[in-house]
């Protein structure tokens, strides 16, 4: 065990005051006799992966900080034909399960790739990118309740995944010690074209960057390289010489609001209809790959399906994009408030950045000015993303 090690030297953000214990786990059977130890901690327990989804306070952390280290990535038996299970400790540097199971020619995360944090804590978030979630090949998890002494297999079912959701966040609280996949083995087509192709490309901002259309399959390994290298551009993968990435990664969730309120918004602000049968053509209005002519009919389809549904009584939920809220309310890239060392990315407005020497209190004044930002101009009120430890929410 160790006392007193500054939290903001294992964050991605950089700040965070020091924890009174800190202890890590390097194997599976560490995991678990520390967590279980640390449950009888009057003074509180945090569980810390890569530190990559946590804003902490700038005074010091009480109580047991649990550190993950576990590695391991196993092929279960039983697969179905054309799959490969596996199960993957919760230590692992996520970004490197994904290049490995690239390499293997495994279908399922490639899109997933340059996340930062660690295994454990994807299903947390349920993350996802550029059209891919970590819910879609997902099985099960082992998971180690607060107050129990062994682990239990949960399936994935049990555990709600939604957009940046799961019951792991909202109230199960305890331990991943380690997560199952189930991805899909390309063996068969690289035998016969010499590649491994992944799922149909969902997202329009990989299609247009990958050069091929919505629905086109394309080699794993040309979509992890283009998602890094587009993640890359908007400052999303770590690099100590970017100050860009001092950060945690999308600080607020894209809303999702009633579409009598996405209504509001001008027309060109982006959405995307949650009921598929509300939008039959899956177009971002105001996407960079779609022309009028296909936003207009886009929007006259989503209008005829939502009216339809409205008459039978049944809401419909938007999703909308969170970044153009807040350029749209005036913040720009590398926006700061006067004297202070946190600012919106240079490359993206949904990043706040530690640009050198920021506390927690500047990170969260500037969070809390976005937010009311955007609510006076939009009545939308924007909801942090990483998870707040040691400072009080509003």
């Amino acid at each position: 065990m160790t006392e007193h090690v500054r939290l903001a030297d294992l964050t991605t953000l950089g700040v965070g005051g020091p924890a009174e214990h800190l202890v890590t786990a390097t194997t599976q059977r560490d995991l678990v006799d520390l967590a279980s130890a640390a449950w009888d901690d009057p003074d509180g327990w945090l569980v810390l992966g890569g530190g990559s989804n946590l804003l902490v306070g700038d005074e010091p952390v009480p109580g047991t900080v649990i550190r993950v280290a576990t590695k391991g990535i196993e092929e279960l038996p039983g697969a179905r034909s054309g799959t490969v299970r596996l199960r993957v400790q919760a230590g692992e540097v996520w970004d490197d399960l994904v290049a490995h199971t690239v390499s293997a020619g495994w279908s399922g995360l490639e899109a997933l790739s340059g996340i930062p944090g660690l295994a454990g804590a994807a299903p947390v978030q349920n993350i996802g990118a550029y059209g891919q979630e970590l819910g879609g090949v997902l099985t099960a998890i082992e998971f180690l309740a607060e107050g129990e002494l062994a682990p239990v297999r949960m399936p994935a079912a049990e555990l709600e995944l939604g957009y940046r959701s799961s019951v792991l966040k909202h109230g199960h609280r305890g331990v991943v010690v380690s997560i199952e996949l189930e991805l899909h083995d390309t063996a068969g087509e690289q035998a016969v074209l010499g590649e491994a192709l992944g799922a149909p490309v969902a997202y329009a901002q990989l299609a247009n960057a990958l050069g091929v259309q919505l629905g086109d399959r394309v080699s794993i390994s040309a979509v992890r390289e283009t998602v890094l290298a587009l993640r890359r551009s908007k400052g999303m993968v770590l690099d100590p010489a970017d100050p860009d990435t001092a950060s945690a990664g999308s600080f607020f969730t894209n809303p999702i609001v009633d579409e009598h309120i996405a209504r509001t918004l001008p027309s060109d602000a982006p959405r995307w209809y949650l009921e598929p049968d509300a939008a039959p053509e899956v177009i971002a209005l105001g996407s960079t790959t779609a022309t009028p002519l296909d936003e207009f009919r886009a929007y006259q389809a989503s209008m005829t399906a939502v009216e339809s549904r409205e008459d039978a009584g049944s809401p419909v939920l938007v999703k909308v994009s969170a970044a153009w809220l807040i350029e749209h309310a005036g913040i720009r890239r590398g926006f700061a408030l006067p004297g202070s060392r946190a600012a919106i990315s240079s490359k993206h407005t949904l990043a706040l950045t530690n640009r050198g020497g920021a506390s927690a209190a500047e990170l969260v004044q500037l969070a809390r000015f976005v937010q009311a930002r955007v609510q006076a101009e939009y009545g939308i009120r924007l909801v942090p993303e990483p998870v707040w430890v040691g400072i009080e929410e509003d």
